[in-house]
């Protein structure tokens, strides 16, 4: 049996695009690995554009067993 942890991870403003770039991704990575040092394995994750499409954010779901 597992735990589960899901948490936001805002991005960068954006001007131009509503996409995630390649600091975005450094950022996604750096706090992945920190939470596989703390024992949470990576389920799944998603970047989520809001509607003024300024600024983003990443859900990341985590889980470690119980």
């Amino acid at each position: 049996m597992y735990i589960y942890k899901t948490e936001i991870l805002q991005v960068g403003m954006k001007w131009f695009s509503d996409k995630a770039d390649t600091n975005d991704i450094t950022v996604l990575d750096q706090f992945i690995n920190e939470k596989a040092a703390d024992g949470w394995e990576l389920v799944t994750y998603d970047y989520m554009a809001t509607s003024l499409q300024i600024k983003g954010a990443f859900v990341i779901t985590f889980r470690k067993p119980k």
